[in-house]
């Protein structure tokens, strides 16, 4: 829930995919690194048109299911890379930007641009002081990583938007936006442990 600002205005601005032919090779990439947060993505999958029914959703987090607890890309149609552990997600972004990057500089000719792909990525959701306090703006800085900050994810969608628009701009780097969110936002839970994978 404190993601589903970021993720509606991603998939309904930004993302360019088709659910047709979910293998389409120009789509955009979206790898959710905290697999807690699936059933926001699932439910994405299926109001795009994706192979995931309403009874698929009910079922979800269930043995067989195409809605398992977290992302698995051979089993659920939209599904880009298998996530584990925190911190995966971004690495199998980032490889992915890179393979993106590669197919561009070898098929793009001047006026003839065949790749012209995104990949996004969303990671952990909520207030992460009480495990983790190292300053990750600052470290991605550190990277050479070109590095945005929005204070309100819970609500400004505009700012949000303003972000991907600027982080496009940037062609020589990736770009790391920071957005501080709630996790939980909206329920009577929010900002709590209580949220994470109810």
């Amino acid at each position: 829930m404190g993601m589903a600002p970021m993720a509606h205005v991603l998939f309904s601005r930004f993302m360019i995919a088709n659910p047709k032919n979910s293998k389409w090779l120009n789509r955009d990439r979206f790898v959710l690194s905290n697999g807690h947060a699936c059933a926001l993505l699932y439910i994405l999958l299926h109001l795009l048109g994706y192979k995931v029914t309403m009874d698929d959703l009910k079922a979800f987090r269930q043995v067989d299911s195409l809605t398992p607890g977290h992302p698995e890309s051979s089993h659920t149609d939209g599904i880009e890379v298998t996530t584990g552990p925190l911190g995966q997600g971004i690495s199998n972004a980032v490889g992915l930007a890179v393979g993106q990057a590669h197919m561009a500089a070898t098929f793009n000719k001047e006026g003839f641009d065949l790749i012209t792909n995104h990949t996004y990525d969303i990671t952990i959701d909520g207030e992460t002081d009480v495990s983790f306090t190292e300053d990750v703006v600052k470290r991605f800085e550190a990277y050479g990583w070109h590095v945005l900050t929005l204070k309100d994810g819970d609500t400004d969608l505009e700012g949000i938007y303003n972000a991907v628009i600027e982080a496009q701009k940037v062609k020589d780097k990736p770009t790391l936006i920071k957005i501080h969110t709630t996790i939980g936002y909206g329920s009577a839970k929010q900002g709590t442990e209580g949220v994470h994978g109810s």
